[in-house]
C-alpha cells in the first residue's frame, strides 16, 4: 500500500508541474546554456519503499503459509554527477545513502518472538544510469532513465554467527540491480530541479540461510530478492 501511495503521489506531482509549465504563457527560458556543459553536479533527497520478491522450493506453497512482507517508507540522500554525451543522452552516477525497513511475518509460527523479523537496512547505493531526454519545451524536459547499480547493505548481518534461532534475519551485504524510471527537468531561475521516480529490481539472491537445514524461517525459500521504488528530488 505504501508503495502505491508513493507512486501515485509522484505521478500526480510530475503531471501537475508539467501541466503548469506547458500551458503557462511565460516563455522566458531559464538557464539557457545549462545543458551545454560537459559535466554538472548536484544532490538529491527523496523517499523509498523497498519490498521483497520471495520464491519457494515448494511450488504448491499454501497461501496461508506465505511470508508476508510489510514495507515501510524510507529516506534517501546522495550526490549526482552528470556527463553530457549529446543533446539527448547523458550518463549519470548517483551514489547515495538509503535507509529502509521491511518487516517479515511468518504466519506458520505462533510465538511472537518467532513470527516477526524486522529487517532494517542502510544501503550505500551506487547506480550508473543512462538518461534519454526529449527536446526541451519551454522550461521543462521530460526523460526516461535506465541502468544498473550496486548496493552495499551495512546492516545485512551476513557475517553474524547468530541466525533466526537467536532472532537475526541475515542477508547478503552486496546486491546488483537493474533500474528503470522517468522524470522531468524543470529549469528554474537559479538551478535545475528534477523530480523523478525509479523502479529497482535485484538480480541476485540475498538470503543467507539459517544453519539448520530444516529452519522454519528459511528452509523453504529458494530465492529472496529486493525490489523497490525510489522517488527522488534532484537539485543541480
Amino acid at each position: 500500500m505504501t508503495k502505491r501511495i508513493l507512486l501515485i503521489l509522484a505521478i500526480v506531482l510530475l503531471a501537475q508541474s508539467a501541466n503548469a509549465q506547458l500551458f503557462s504563457k511565460e516563455r522566458l527560458a531559464n538557464l539557457e546554456t545549462f545543458d551545454n556543459r560537459f559535466l554538472t553536479w548536484g544532490y538529491f533527497l527523496g523517499f523509498n519503499s523497498y519490498d521483497f520478491k520471495i520464491e519457494y522450493f515448494d511450488q504448491a506453497q499454501d497461501d496461508n503459509t506465505d511470508i508476508i512482507v510489510n514495507s515501510q517508507s524510507g529516506f534517501n540522500v546522495g550526490l549526482v554527477g552528470d556527463m553530457r554525451v549529446n543533446k539527448y543522452i547523458n550518463l549519470r552516477l548517483e551514489p547515495g545513502l538509503y535507509f529502509a525497513q521491511r518487516n517479515l511475518i511468518f504466519p506458520n509460527l505462533v510465538e511472537e518472538r518467532d513470527f516477526l523479523r524486522e529487517t532494517k537496512s542502510t544501503y550505500i547505493h551506487v547506480p550508473l544510469l543512462v538518461k534519454f531526454s526529449t527536446k526541451r519545451l519551454n522550461n521543462i524536459k521530460p526523460f526516461v532513465v535506465a541502468g544498473v547499480s550496486r548496493s552495499f547493505n551495512l546492516s545485512s548481518n551476513e557475517q553474524n554467527p547468530e541466525d533466526n534461532e537467536q532472532g537475526q534475519f541475515r542477508m547478503t551485504s552486496g546486491t546488483g540491480y537493474f533500474e528503470l524510471g522517468f522524470g522531468i527537468d524543470f529549469y528554474l531561475f537559479y538551478f535545475k530541479f528534477t523530480p523523478s521516480i525509479r523502479g529497482v529490481f535485484a538480480t541476485s539472491d540475498e538470503l543467507v540461510a539459517d544453519d539448520d537445514p530444516n529452519s522454519p524461517w528459511t528452509s523453504n525459500i529458494s530465492r529472496l530478492s529486493t525490489r523497490g521504488i525510489f522517488v527522488n528530488f534532484t537539485f543541480q
